[in-house]
Order: C-alpha cells, then sequence, then structure tokens
C-alpha cells in the first residue's frame, strides 16, 4: 500500500475495483443523470488533498495538489503542492477522463463524481499497478 500512496501522490496513479452505483446510473442514462458540481476541495483519507475546478472550455476537470500527508509527504512529492498535476476531459456526466502527472511519472485516470460530496480518482499504471482512492469534500 505504501508503493501504492507513493505512487498516486508522485504519479497519481489509481483505480477503481468496481463501478460506483451513482456512475452506473448515470452511464445507463445520461440524459436522466444530475450533474453535480466538482469544484471545491477534497480530502482522502490520509490527508492528502486537492482543489477541483472546471477548466478548458469549462467541462475539463483540472486538479491542483493542495496537501500531502503520511508516507507521502516526502520531499520530492511536496515540490508538487499548489501545482495542477491532472487535466480529464468530461466523458459523460460526473466523470472525466485524462492525465494525471507529477514529475515525469503520469498515468491515464477516470475522476467519477459518485455524490455530492464524494469523488473517486481511479486509474492503472501499467496495467498491472490500480488503485482507487476516494476524496471527501472539506468543509
Amino acid at each position: 500500500m505504501l508503493f501504492l500512496k507513493f505512487a498516486f501522490a508522485a504519479g497519481l496513479l489509481v483505480t477503481a475495483a468496481a463501478t460506483p452505483a451513482f456512475a452506473q446510473d448515470a452511464a445507463a442514462a445520461p440524459e436522466a443523470a444530475v450533474a453535480v458540481d466538482p469544484s471545491g476541495t477534497f480530502v482522502d483519507e490520509y490527508g492528502t488533498s486537492f482543489q477541483f475546478s472546471l477548466c478548458g472550455d469549462g467541462t475539463d476537470l483540472c486538479g491542483v495538489l493542495t496537501n500531502l500527508e503520511g508516507n507521502s509527504a516526502t520531499e520530492e512529492n511536496l515540490a508538487f503542492v499548489g501545482k495542477q498535476v491532472m487535466q480529464a476531459t468530461q466523458t459523460a456526466a460526473n466523470e472525466w477522463k485524462g492525465s494525471l502527472t507529477a514529475g515525469g511519472i503520469s498515468a491515464e485516470a477516470t475522476v467519477t463524481q459518485v455524490g455530492p460530496d464524494t469523488i473517486e480518482i481511479q486509474g492503472c499504471r501499467a496495467a498491472i499497478l490500480c488503485q482507487t482512492l476516494a476524496y471527501n469534500r472539506a468543509s
């Protein structure tokens, strides 16, 4: 887990084991899906946080790494705090696909807003190192 957490913090490499029910509903009936606002600060269980905002044409999602905690807070990783490390294009209601990049390490990832206050980032590096991390809206 430490390796994957480090890889996520450095390269933000994540994936989901299963599609969240909220996302499944949106995929099944996109016209009936209720879009939620992904803008704001979201924090994972370790204390790592991102500031997400709509960018580009207003439907892209950008993420700035705002904090690192625990074993991920290495000198190398801390260099990316305050920097945009993610940009993704909207592919469905509440879903964006794009790149997560930090320091020469990158991964394709999917960001899914599974509820008004929860975002999951999912992706794989080399199709074998996979992980899902959930982020909850900071109050």
